[in-house]
């Protein structure tokens, strides 16, 4: 049974959405708060938030990226691309966080458990300008599949 383009656009959306928000939200929020607290303190949260988000935040990635992808390769000309731009910014935001915040995330907990080094204000700024990069991937796609969605109903309600 074909998946309906408009469900799978809807998928998308919303999928993308929710990444490109709570990417966003980290940023706006957490990220300021974690640098006004001690640092054990932030080592701490880090870690256990960063277990917290393992699950949901991959989760979030795959399907947007997947449905993405998917409505590329459903759709033609202007809207393929646009989906397929979209389905590969998501795997950006994917790899940036897989290469780049999560093994500093390890590193974060090893220090959570033992002390930070003399240079973890480095690393930690450098786990901040993946994540400053991840989420402007994720905000880009998310912006991509709402110009389509507008686009396309533009056009419904034109003919």
């Amino acid at each position: 049974m074909a998946i309906p383009i408009r469900l799978l656009q809807g998928v998308s959306l919303l999928s993308t959405g929710l990444l490109a928000g709570a990417f966003g939200y980290g940023a706006a929020n957490l990220v300021p708060t974690f640098n006004a607290v001690p640092i054990d303190m932030r080592l701490d949260f880090h870690s256990q938030l960063m277990h917290m988000n393992g699950i949901t935040m991959q989760g979030a990635m795959a399907v947007s990226a997947l449905s993405s992808l998917a409505l590329a390769a459903l759709t033609r000309n202007r809207a393929r691309v646009l989906a397929g731009a979209a389905g590969l910014l998501t795997v950006a935001s994917f790899l940036i966080t897989r290469l780049g915040n999560v093994p500093i995330n390890g590193r974060i907990k090893q220090w959570a458990a033992t002390a930070p080094p003399a240079d973890h204000a480095v690393v930690l700024r450098r786990w901040e300008l993946f994540n400053d990069a991840r989420t402007l991937t994720a905000v880009v796609a998310f912006a991509v599949l709402i110009r389509l969605a507008l686009r396309q109903g533009r056009r419904a309600t034109d003919s």
